[in-house]
């Protein structure tokens, strides 16, 4: 006897509202290494012609190694669709509502890049609930490269 088939019920992990979360639970994403093909990829989709992303003899002269990642390039690591998040919460998931970083140390071709988004706060409203994520990435040598903060917006199990 062959059990029926329901796409609605084909979850990666098991799904989790918004009153399932708590404050200070981690979601890591994949690590990487960024390699030329990355700044290159990153320039054609941004458009950024500055030379301090692609010259490396403009970055020499300014004091640079090598040619720099973009911020976004490097805030783009943290997007929680990379990592276990948005299987958690599922359908739950209203929006990506909110976004800010700093950006602390530059990063260069050939840095592994360790991105994590973790719980800061959950904010219940009416029928949804926003979900505060602080975001960082830290580098190979432990170094805190980006901080910022994810907003989600989500529904509600009683919404």
């Amino acid at each position: 006897m062959s059990e029926s088939f329901d796409p609605e019920k084909h979850h990666l992990l098991p799904l989790r509202g918004f009153e399932d979360l708590k404050i200070g639970e981690m979601f890591r994403l994949p690590s990487r290494t960024l390699g030329d093909g990355n700044f290159a990829a990153f320039q054609t989709l941004s458009l950024d012609n500055h030379p301090i992303h692609y010259d490396a003899e403009y970055c020499a002269a300014q004091g640079h190694p090598a040619p720099l990642a973009h911020g976004l390039q490097v805030l783009a690591f943290t997007a929680a669709g990379a990592g276990m998040f948005p299987h958690v919460i599922g359908p739950a998931l209203i929006g990506f509502v909110e976004v800010s970083a700093k950006f602390l140390k530059a990063v260069y071709p050939g840095d592994t890049l360790y991105p994590a988004l973790e719980i800061a706060a959950l904010t219940p409203q009416r029928t949804t609930g926003l979900v505060t994520m602080r975001a960082t990435v830290h580098n190979q040598h432990s170094a805190l490269v980006l901080d910022g903060e994810h907003k989600y917006l989500l529904r509600l199990a009683r919404g």
